[in-house]
């Protein structure tokens, strides 16, 4: 049985209010993220297949490098700001909980630290940002791990595809 989307939506409601206005970028910069991710994946499983089979059954040296030169910039395409988010994602984290603790700091200045309830609401605010942010450059860097090294692999072939080439001339 599934959750009440009511009730889902509640929950994610205050956990971006707990997390403060820094969380919010943080899930711009998720779904940023995991586009280029998913996409990377897509690419890799359904386009470049196709690129390959054509650098296989191109009849001339010059289409095959026009081909491979193709395919060997699309393996490339968007990795280097997919590892550019991933390492703002800590980042900003932090300034979220930079950001938590001046206003945990400003609720102790004037109303003193005899309230607990308004302390802890600054510690979760100065807490949740850096615990997104890890979250989001963990999974991220995994992902990008895997990926990066598919590429490799895709690219060697590539390569071996150009060695047999060379033999033939």
């Amino acid at each position: 049985m599934l959750p009440d989307t009511q009730f889902m939506q509640l929950v994610l409601e205050e956990f971006f209010q707990a997390g403060g206005p820094v969380l919010l970028v943080l899930a711009a910069l998720a779904l940023l993220l995991w586009t280029l991710l998913l996409e990377r994946c897509w690419f890799l499983l359904r386009s470049f297949p196709q690129m390959l089979r054509g650098c296989q059954t191109a009849t001339s040296y010059g289409s095959f490098l026009q081909q491979k030169c193709a395919a060997n910039v699309a393996l490339q395409t968007s990795l280097a700001m997919i590892k550019t988010l991933i390492a703002l994602c800590p980042l900003l984290g932090l300034l979220g909980t930079v950001v938590g603790m001046i206003q945990l700091f400003d609720v102790l200045a004037l109303r003193g630290a005899a309230n607990p309830r308004l302390m802890a609401a600054g510690v979760a605010q100065a807490t949740l940002p850096t615990m997104a942010g890890m979250v989001l450059a963990v999974s991220g860097l995994l992902f990008y791990g895997r990926l990066k090294r598919y590429s490799q692999q895709q690219w060697q072939r590539l390569n071996i595809l150009s060695n047999n080439w060379r033999s033939r001339c």
